[in-house]
């Protein structure tokens, strides 16, 4: 009966100290860590808001640019991708759409190519420190480096403008085919450092294509109203510039010398008219001209009127043919050309 009872007497000290040791293991396990210090929990808010200060300047910059490029250039009412009725925006609608546009090259386009950026596109260039840069489509065929000052391949822009448009430039940089007039400024901006060559890709509404260069192209500042020099030509166009071939259209249709002029600022030397009002746009012109490719865009290519007015390079096809397709480039003569020199665009 004694032993009984010691044995009842040691379960129940067993039991209970199993109950002891389930209990200390249940109250460490649900203790609580041990608290972070004052200090400690300032320095870590103060790592989220320097990361979070950080991602906003890059945000405020990146919008900073877009507002520039929308303000430099005119869109003519294409819807912005970036200013929307949605509160939220989020970092990559921000992005650019063409490669490289937000970031800063020295020249032109061939220092963009000696970049390694080879690719047909838009890019953000300074030729000159002292003034702001400024978008440009870069044309990498034709052994790459080109920078193009005009287009035209829909007839969607307007070319009839005044002296300020012509100035400052106008038209779409967006599209591989969009239509625009670099500027008076920005060309000569371009042009200012030394001669350049000239390149203008021409086609016709049976897309056969033709190419025109001129060596040593450059412009005046603006006192001296843009004039125009150029030196030897080479291509299959025809020197269109020069006036042709004939001696007597040379004398009243070269270019060369000639300063620019627009409708409300006439520089030619058509005493009885204003060529630019008849051909209803901006250009270089002398009595008048026989190149003209800011001229009237007549889908037709043949076509009629009291006035030459097209997108005309008579050498080729003539002062009453209206081409489809034309851009005028520059590049250093220095910078290889290593293309066909075929004229294609994409």
């Amino acid at each position: 009966m004694h032993g009984t009872e010691t044995n009842g007497r040691l379960h129940e000290m067993i039991t209970m100290r199993s109950w002891l040791l389930l209990l200390l293991l249940l109250v460490s396990l649900c203790s609580p860590a041990p608290r972070l210090s004052d200090k400690d929990i300032c320095l870590l808010d103060n790592t989220k808001l320097q990361q979070r200060l950080k991602l906003l300047q890059d945000l405020l910059q990146l919008c900073e640019l877009q507002l520039k490029d929308i303000l430099g250039n005119n869109y003519h009412g294409t819807k912005s991708k970036i200013f929307s009725a949605r509160r939220s925006i989020q970092p990559e609608i921000l992005l650019p759409t063409t490669s490289g546009n937000l970031i800063v090259y020295d020249q032109d386009c061939s220092a963009v190519f000696n970049s390694r950026k080879i690719e047909n596109g838009y890019y953000r260039i300074r030729p000159r420190a002292d003034r702001e840069p400024f978008l440009v489509y870069c044309d990498m065929s034709d052994g790459g480096g080109w920078t193009v000052i005009q287009r035209r391949s829909n007839g969607k822009e307007n070319f009839d403008r005044k002296w300020a448009d012509y100035k400052q430039g106008f038209g779409q940089f967006q599209g591989k085919n969009d239509e625009y007039w670099l500027g008076n400024e920005h060309i000569y901006d371009l042009l200012v450092r030394e001669e350049n060559s000239l390149k203008i890709d021409l086609m016709d509404w049976h897309g056969e294509r033709r190419y025109a260069i001129y060596e040593n192209f450059q412009i005046k500042n603006e006192q001296d109203n843009y004039r125009l020099w150029f030196g030897t030509y080479s291509g299959n166009a025809g020197d269109a510039l020069s006036g042709g071939s004939n001696f007597e259209e040379q004398w009243s249709a070269s270019l060369s010398g000639m300063p620019f002029s627009t409708s409300d600022k006439d520089h030619d030397r058509f005493l009885a008219g204003n060529c630019a009002q008849e051909n209803k746009c901006g250009w270089w012109f002398n009595r008048c001209h026989a190149a003209n490719l800011n001229g009237q865009y007549y889908k037709t290519g043949n076509y009629t009127g009291h006035y030459d007015n097209g997108v005309v390079w008579s050498t080729w096809r003539g002062l009453w043919y209206s081409l489809k397709y034309t851009a005028m480039k520059i590049r250093l003569p220095s910078f290889v050309d290593v293309g066909s020199g075929n004229g294609k665009s994409s």
